[in-house]
């Protein structure tokens, strides 16, 4: 049986944030969860369903490779799927949030070691808007972005000068708290410290006892040749810090391309328009094209319609993961003449005549239009 959609399985949207497909995955966790359908054999399937889901959509990598190839892209026995990362982590975060919504708070840090607990700091989303040569060719360029740095006046302890953090009565400094619920003894984080093992009598006035103060940093970004509207790029370790030594999370640059005066892009492809005039789509002769790299030129030939294609090889854009450039497709439009001189409505006149005289040879799509037209009425 194929598989259902990752993003069906939570209700969400595919544009659907990191929050919203937690607070699904919790929400639907806990409804089916198995423990609280000892007896039903669909609610089980739909809670490993619902796991599986958030496990893939959690990790940002897992994500983008979801969207853009499908199950595919996440199946291990095709190449795409990947070990444990960022998802993984974050997965049994949600879990742990999740546990401890079944058992009344109680399971937040179960199954951890004794000590201050740790968390990895949150991802972070940077949204970079380039042209469509800069694309192409390629594009280094530097960024700011928010960023936490230690204290100035307490140097990262959060106390005051002159004082000093003092260990946590509550947990004995240990982060820790067990907790009995019903049959189950737990472990969670102090609800005094917030699993620090640290309390601050008397906070730092700069940083509100936080022991770091939020500043923007610039960070050097190189945009690969060939990238294409809505693709990221991961700096490793530039997000937000982590929380009582923890990691830090990832900064995610993600590409917007402007829209450019006379391409469009469609995947490594170009297409433009290129206007020409009445008379040299009738005698034909060689058109000038432009392209990212330079000019080109094409032979049009006579008699040419407006809106016929001219395919230009190897024109377009080379991916970033394509091993050669796409295509150029120029479009022809036909320019109707405007604001004419009373002679060059004169000699237009004269033309018309003679090609009226000539007969359908001169304009066979009318003789064949007008055909159509005259069955239709009959």
């Amino acid at each position: 049986m194929a598989k259902r959609d990752f993003y069906e399985i939570l209700g969400l949207a595919k544009n659907a944030s990191d929050e919203e497909i937690k607070k699904s995955y919790r929400k639907l966790a806990m409804k089916h969860h198995p423990d609280r359908n000892p007896d039903s054999k669909g609610a089980e399937d739909k809670f490993k369903e619902a796991k599986e889901a958030y496990e893939m959509l959690s990790d940002p990598q897992k994500r983008e490779a979801y969207d853009r190839y499908g199950h595919a892209g996440v199946d291990p026995n095709m190449g795409g799927g990947g070990g444990g990362g960022a998802g993984s982590a974050g997965f049994a975060d949600a879990f742990g949030d999740i546990f401890g919504d079944i058992f009344g708070g109680a399971a937040r840090g179960a199954g951890r070691g004794a000590g201050p607990q740790v968390f990895r700091g949150a991802d972070l989303r940077y949204n970079l808007e380039i042209s469509l040569e800069q694309a192409a060719q390629g594009y280094d360029t530097t960024i700011r972005v928010p960023s936490w740095d230690s204290c100035d006046s307490c140097h990262g302890s959060g106390a005051k000068a002159g004082t000093s953090a003092a260990t946590c009565p509550t947990c004995n400094g240990q982060g820790q708290v067990r907790m009995q619920q019903g049959f189950f003894s737990i472990q969670q984080a102090c609800p005094k410290c917030h699993g620090t093992g640290k309390i601050i009598p008397t906070p730092c006035p700069t940083c509100a006892g936080a022991g770091r103060i939020k500043r923007n940093k610039t960070l050097e970004v190189k945009i690969p040749s060939g990238i294409d509207d809505g693709m990221r790029i991961r700096s490793s370790g530039n997000g937000e810090p982590g929380m009582n030594g923890g990691p830090p999370g990832d900064l995610y640059v993600e590409v917007h391309i402007k829209p450019h005066a006379v391409f469009q892009r469609d995947g490594d492809d170009l297409h433009c328009e290129i206007p020409i005039s009445y008379a040299k789509a009738a005698l034909g002769g060689e058109v000038e094209v432009p392209t990212l790299s330079g000019k080109a030129s094409f032979t049009l030939p006579e008699g040419t319609q407006s809106g016929k294609t001219f395919r230009l090889r190897s024109k377009g854009i080379k991916g970033v993961r394509s091993g050669f450039a796409g295509d150029l497709f120029a479009h022809v439009v036909v320019e109707t003449p405007v604001k004419l001189t009373e002679k060059q409505k004169e000699l237009l006149r004269d033309f018309e005549l003679l090609t009226v005289e000539g007969g359908a040879k001169h304009s066979p799509q009318s003789k064949s239009w007008k055909d159509k037209v005259k069955g239709f009425f009959e």
